[in-house]
């Protein structure tokens, strides 16, 4: 059974009332239900975290070496300036996938760059909670 690390960096835990004109009303709970769910259905196990705290953001993604076949991250506004996630990232040799559920690039300047994309399998941003689940069509696509 493939096993796949759902990671959320910071502010993501207050998705649903944190400006949910540009993040969606759906909470964090309801995105990670859905994400298990779509794992579920390709016979696969889908292990949600969430941390405001870089540290913990890289043990968990240290933790999937060996453990895990592939990472859904998105890691906030770390995404852009985080080496220290880009290196987790890497040293984990896993495919990785970026995801936002806004689209950063029709956002502020500072939000275009992203530190992390250069070492992830793809990114996807812009379709809300449906970026996750477009993240695990992906997956399904590099790991069968």
């Amino acid at each position: 059974m493939k096993k796949i690390s759902l990671i959320h960096g910071p502010n993501l835990n207050l998705t649903g009332s944190r400006e949910p004109g540009i993040y969606g009303a759906e909470t964090l709970d309801a995105i990670n239900a859905a994400v298990v769910q779509k794992c579920e259905q390709y016979g696969w196990q889908c292990v949600p975290f969430q941390s405001n705290s870089e540290g913990a953001l890289i043990d968990r993604i240290h933790a999937a070496i060996g453990q895990c076949d592939g990472l859904i991250l998105n890691a906030g506004a770390y995404t852009h300036y985080s080496y220290a996630l880009r290196d987790a990232i890497a040293a984990t040799r896993l495919p990785c996938i970026e995801v936002h559920l806004s689209n950063v690039h029709a956002r502020e300047e500072f939000r275009h760059h992203s530190a992390i994309a250069p070492v992830c399998a793809g990114v996807i941003a812009g379709f809300g909670k449906n970026s996750y689940l477009l993240a695990v069509d992906a997956l399904k696509g590099i790991l069968e």
